[in-house]
């Protein structure tokens, strides 16, 4: 504010309050304090108005910017020409003082700020700014930084400058704190580390960090219990926990017994945990790539690992196949065994590479590293009327084990016999299923063996079957009821009969042959002389003969030497018939072609042609005809079809006619009678009726009679009944209000009795808790005093009460007095034993008898 022209400006400045004024003919700023009341010169101009002095309270500071220069006396410092000397682009923080005023060309920067305070466990990161001395004679340079550690207040610098706030790190127990050096420094431990070194804090407790560490990550430690390890790999050159040096990619086992909470270093990595492996008493494993005793991996190697037994696989050790059972072994089992390297076995007996023997149960097996299972073989018990078949793999020879109890040998096995298709359907062998055992080998140890069960064939009673032996060349036939067992060299023989009419051939299959009797039928086309062509159903009883086939083995080939007996039995039968209706003329064989028939296929007995024959026999494999039926005789020229048609439905018809017209005649009889019978039950039926409406007017007068007398005494007896019960119901109504009057009544009264009750009860209970409380207190107060008492002693107490007697003897003995009595004149003195006393003290110590009595004086 600056003095107009022509005008007197007059400025107040109060205590504590300064203002600038420049002097125009110098361009001299100066500073006024107050209290003044300050009236500028011509040339002068306020250029700052009243402004309060600058106040920092304790623990606070001001930056001020742009300071006064100050001599050695604290004195400011002026040039010649009077103007105030600066310190231009500099900084000056000052702290608790007396209230100052700001010289021209002064800043204050900011405001008055609160001293920071840096409590425990923080820090502050100070950055040098430029190179200064400390207090304590610490060289530090521009770019430098260090902390500032609490529990204290930081003063400020204008050399420093605070960057953040460091907070520690708390480190619990299985933790560490992974740490990397920025630049070059010493860590806490006085350990020189260079940039890029990282390193872990272990140790419990706050860790702060310094200005050059980099806290990456906080490692919680893996504990290591009795049933969890650690395998562990060296990503780097360095020397483990345990001093003992290890290679970039080496791997160990970690496990409790080393240390309890493991937290990998810098130059670790955990590859996996690993879970205990615990083997029982009946369990045992392979382990590959076992170690040695320097913990080297020996490759290629296999131990056998047996229980009971607990312990960690080692890095690189593998168990392929896992935990095994010991193999238990039955009384019909034996395990088939390879060795796959040279080896001495328990019984001392040499093994070669290639070798195979078996071990028999009963027992327990545990397989050695040198030795493979190849298969478990069971005993395979077998009925009567089973059997399997069984090759030897050394000679190649195969045979057939039927009804006994057979276990495989080391050098046998299953063999299958292989069917053709057709049979195998004839004989209906059932899929193979697989069933499960104690060891994997087992299920296809069981399916080969249900493959290779011997192939039997049921041949039903009267019925034969042949089977041929290819190494023997020759062949067998076995009759019914039989169970046929199928030996490795032999194949059955198919049959293939004709079937279907007429006959076709290859339409049934078979392995067995039926030997009747039984019977065939056939259609058979015939051409009479006069040329009318006939088609004949006829069927064949038929069966062999059994007493020439079981004559000799000759004889029962003999049975199956015609493949299709019944396609040549009908091809014979047949061209008979044919020879023979071709000599007969259609009206003969018309009348008698049963008999022409029969005689073509069995012969006559007789020249005269009147008896047949009872049988034909095929010499060739013993088939014998006995009878021979002609089911249908049929034309097969169909204009002697139709006139056998015709004349056969005008039969039918003529026949219909008849039945038709009887029918009708029958009908309308019935239908008269059926007439007359309902007509008859009408009349009856509106007889009853009318009965039965007589006796409904009856009953409905004497229901009106009832209804309306009974309505009138219904009425009476209900407005009876309901004064009864409205009566009833108030005296009811009255002695119910009264009983709930009663039952309010004594619930008051219990109620209150009751309140009284426990009132009195509380009065009792509180009146014996405060004599049981005085009680206390006087007991407390009695072992008080009792123990005062004892703590004191009596001798002290015996003292205390006679230390003003003892005062006052000691003060006359001090005078030289031997017997002293002041009184008051007014109260009475024995003086009966006063001589007897000072004699006894004259002939002892001067007061050793009595003490005298000393008596104040009241004047």
């Amino acid at each position: 504010m600056g003095r107009r022209e022509g005008e007197l400006s007059v400025v107040r400045v109060p205590a504590y309050f300064y203002i600038h004024v420049i002097d125009n003919n110098t361009n001299v700023a100066r500073l006024e304090k107050g209290p003044q009341t300050f009236v500028p010169k011509n040339n002068e101009q306020i250029i700052l108005d009243p402004t309060k002095y600058v106040t920092i309270p304790p623990r606070s500071y001001a930056v001020i910017q742009n300071p006064v220069d100050r001599d050695e006396n604290g004195d400011v410092k002026k040039d010649e020409y009077g103007a105030v000397m600066l310190k231009f682009a500099d900084t000056e923080i000052r702290f608790e003082q007396d209230r100052f005023p700001l010289y021209p060309g002064e800043q204050l920067v900011g405001e008055v700020t609160d001293l920071r305070v840096v409590h425990k466990d923080t820090a502050l990161r100070i950055q040098c700014m430029m190179d200064f001395k400390s207090v304590a004679g610490v060289q530090r340079v521009a770019g430098e930084e260090w902390l500032f550690v609490g529990p204290q207040t930081y003063y400020p610098r204008k050399e420093e400058k605070a960057v953040s706030v460091i907070k520690s790190l708390i480190i619990e127990r299985n933790q560490a704190v992974k740490i990397r050096a920025i630049r070059d420094l010493e860590d806490a431990n006085k350990q020189k580390r260079v940039a890029g070194e990282e390193w872990l804090i272990r140790k419990v407790g706050n860790y702060l960090p310094g200005p050059y560490e980099k806290v990456l990550e906080t490692l919680t430690s893996t504990v290591l219990t009795d049933k969890k390890a650690l395998h562990v790999r060296a990503i780097g050159n360095y020397t483990d926990f345990t001093g003992k040096e290890r290679k970039t990619g080496d791997t160990w086992l970690v496990t409790k017994e080393d240390i309890e909470a493991f937290i990998p270093d810098i130059c670790e990595e955990v590859v996996r945990e690993i879970a205990v492996t615990t083997l029982s008493s009946r369990q045992y494993c392979v382990i590959e790539d076992p170690v040695d005793a320097n913990l080297k991996n020996q490759r290629g190697k296999k131990i056998l690992r047996r229980g009971e037994a607990t312990f960690f696989l080692h890095p690189e050790e593998s168990i392929p196949k896992g935990i095994q059972n010991f193999i238990i072994l039955g009384e019909d089992e034996g395990l088939v065994l390879t060795a796959n390297e040279a080896f001495t076995d328990e019984n001392n007996i040499s093994r070669k590479p290639g070798d195979k023997w078996m071990f028999k149960g009963p027992g327990e097996f545990v397989p050695t590293v040198e030795t493979d299972i190849k298969c478990l073989n069971k005993a395979v018990a077998l009925a009567e009327t089973e059997g399997v078949y069984i090759r030897d793999v050394k000679t190649g020879r195969v045979r057939s084990e039927i009804g006994t109890t057979y276990l495989l040998k080391e050098n046998e096995e299953f063999w299958e016999k292989e069917l053709p298709e057709h049979v195998t359907k004839l004989i209906g062998i059932d899929p193979v299923t697989n069933r499960n055992n104690r060891i994997d080998v087992s299920s296809d140890i069981m399916r080969q063996r249900e493959a290779a069960r011997v192939v039997s064939l049921e041949v039903p009673q009267n019925a034969a079957c042949q089977l041929y032996d290819f190494r023997a060349k020759k062949s067998r036939v076995v009759f019914g009821p039989e169970l046929v067992m199928l030996q490795p060299d032999e194949q059955f023989t198919v049959l293939s009969l004709s079937g279907d009419k007429p006959k076709k051939p290859g339409v049934i299959k078979s392995l067995v042959l039926l030997l009747g009797p039984d019977f065939c039928t056939d259609v058979v086309d015939v051409e009479t002389v006069d040329h009318a062509r006939l088609r004949l159903n006829v069927s064949y009883n038929w069966n062999f003969n059994m007493e020439k086939a079981k004559a000799s083995d000759e004889a029962k080939e003999k049975l199956f030497c015609v493949p299709d007996f019944i396609g040549d039995m009908c091809k014979t039968t047949a061209s008979r018939i044919r020879g023979v209706v071709a000599t007969k003329t259609f009206d003969e064989f018309h009348k008698d072609s049963a008999k022409i028939i029969r005689g073509s296929v069995l012969s006559f007995a007789d020249t005269e042609k009147t008896r047949v024959k009872d049988r034909l026999e095929f010499p060739n494999n013993h088939l014998v005809i006995t009878s021979v039926d002609i089911q249908c005789v049929e034309p097969v020229d169909q204009r002697t079809k139709d006139s056998l048609m015709k004349s056969v439905q005008l039969a039918i018809e003529i026949t219909t006619n008849s039945q038709e017209a009887k029918a009708k005649q029958d009908a309308l009889r019935v239908e008269q009678q059926a007439k007359g019978e309902l007509e008859r039950q009408r009349i009856q039926d509106d007889a009853e009726a009318e009965k039965s409406k007589q006796d409904l007017l009856k009953l409905q007068a004497a229901s009106a009679a009832l209804e309306s007398c009974g309505q009138a005494k219904a009425e009476a007896k209900s407005r009876a009944e309901a004064s009864a019960i409205e009566f009833q119901a108030s005296v009811e109504q009255a002695r119910l209000r009264a009983e709930a009057q009663s039952i309010e009544a004594d619930a008051e009264l219990e109620r209150l009795q009751k309140a009284r009750d426990a009132e009195i009860d509380y009065i009792k209970k509180k009146n014996e808790l405060e004599i049981q409380k005085q009680q206390e207190e006087s007991k407390l107060e009695i072992n008080k005093f009792k123990e005062m008492v004892d703590a004191i002693g009596p001798d002290t107490i015996r003292a205390m009460s006679t230390a003003g007697q003892d005062n006052q003897v000691k003060l006359l003995q001090s005078l030289g007095l031997t017997s002293t009595l002041i009184t008051d004149g007014r109260s009475p003195i024995n003086l009966l034993n006063t001589a007897q006393g000072f004699i006894s003290a004259g002939q002892g110590s001067s007061f050793s008898g009595a003490q005298p009595r000393i008596e104040p004086e009241n004047n």
